[in-house]
């Protein structure tokens, strides 16, 4: 706001400016005017946590936008919708160029500082938005989709999402499948960051354990602050320290304090625990803005991250603590990630597709699979089919 405190850590003008794992904006663009951008102008929308105005007045020099649509997409139109989320954002960065530069690597993040406009990346929320298929991982990377959240709130055929570990859905997997593990290994060869934010706490250390590269949750909290399972236990954090992680932490005031109202003191409890169990390195900043109904009091929208941060110097964190969780740890573990993929750039890509049994469904097709003795789930739906077609005749 007008009256917050400047935020001025160093001569360095790079260290004043909030770097972001998640917002959900490009979700507001279909929710409320169903990806039209025409119908809106980013610089006096007000419905929203973000605008232009905004993001300039928090420092926000760079953002990953969540291309997220929800789980009732999975087995029907998942990749179509998302990929109408990832051109979405494309055309935000197109219909203003002055403000976002689209950024697809941790050297784009600076450059982007350096011509003074928001780097704007993309990450897939929700590995639904897959449809189990390594060619549409590849494809989406291709299209500049730079993190994979490996669920949202529901299982998908090869992994189990956080409701798991709440007992209010099955648990199908054990954590990963084998085919999941084939994605993580296919992330880690294409150059995709890994988010372990919505997954069961055995996906978040079988993760942990075969990942050639570092991981990122995305936008979640600490879990010794608030027991929800969407947050992360302080085993974890200790693994993701080891591994050169990171934890952005997020805002939402259930994850924040397990209850339907918090402030933004309670956050900055999230990033002092963090801090004492695993160090400042892996902190960073995940607010899940415009993805959420209510946020803390103090931190109502984009442009209060300098009074968080504010709190954070109140509270005695050094600068050098600050300038991690501003971006430096997020920059060292998006250039490590891309060490990885630079390592194994003579690996072959996985073509190993899915086992057909593992996907069936009314609404797949099997073209391309030899052993078909399992589609007959798929053959007894057209009888069915026929006769409400013949009964709807009839009528």
């Amino acid at each position: 706001s007008a009256s917050a405190p400047p935020l001025r850590l160093s001569s360095s003008p790079e260290l004043n400016c909030a770097r972001d794992t998640h917002n959900d904006l490009p979700w507001q663009m279909r929710s409320l005017f169903n990806n039209q951008l025409n119908m809106v102008d980013l610089n006096k929308l007000n419905t929203t946590h973000t605008n232009i105005p905004k993001i300039k007045e928090g420092r926000l020099s760079a953002q990953f936008w969540a291309a997220y649509v929800p789980c009732d997409t999975q087995y029907k139109d998942a990749v179509r919708q998302t990929l109408e989320q990832i051109d979405v954002i494309h055309r935000m960065c197109h219909e203003y160029p002055e403000v976002f530069k689209f950024a697809a690597s941790s050297q784009d993040i600076l450059d982007a500082f350096e011509q003074n406009k928001t780097a704007s990346l993309i990450g897939v929320e929700g590995g639904h938005s897959i449809d189990s298929s390594l060619g549409t991982l590849r494809t989406m990377y291709q299209l500049g989709v730079r993190y994979l959240t490996i669920t949202h709130s529901c299982n998908t055929p090869w992994a189990d999402n956080w409701l798991v570990d709440t007992g209010s859905e099955p648990e199908m997997h054990g954590g990963l499948s084998e085919f999941g593990k084939q994605v993580i290994w296919e992330m880690n060869r294409i150059g995709m960051l890994i988010d372990l934010s919505h997954v069961s706490e055995k996906v978040m250390n079988q993760v942990l354990d075969i990942s050639k590269a570092p991981i990122i949750f995305s936008h979640s909290s600490a879990y010794s602050v608030c027991n929800h399972k969407r947050n992360v236990p302080d085993d974890v954090l200790m693994r993701v320290k080891e591994k050169r992680g990171i934890v952005m932490v997020n805002f939402y005031n259930d994850y924040v304090t397990c209850s339907p109202t918090a402030n933004i003191s309670d956050v900055a409890d999230h990033f002092d625990h963090i801090k004492k169990v695993a160090g400042s390195s892996i902190i960073g900043f995940g607010g899940d803005y415009d993805g959420v109904t209510r946020v803390p009091e103090g931190l109502g929208d984009v442009s209060k991250y300098p009074d968080l941060v504010a709190e954070l110097l109140r509270r005695k964190w050094s600068e050098d603590e600050i300038r991690d969780a501003l971006g430096r740890n997020l920059l060292r573990v998006f250039s490590e990630v891309e060490e990885v993929r630079d390592h194994l750039n003579g690996t072959k890509p996985d073509d190993i597709p899915i086992p057909l049994k593992e996907v069936q469904n009314p609404c797949r097709t099997d073209f391309g699979y030899q052993d078909k003795s399992s589609s007959t789930c798929i053959k007894s739906f057209y009888p069915l089919v026929l006769v409400l077609s013949l009964l709807n005749k009839l009528l």
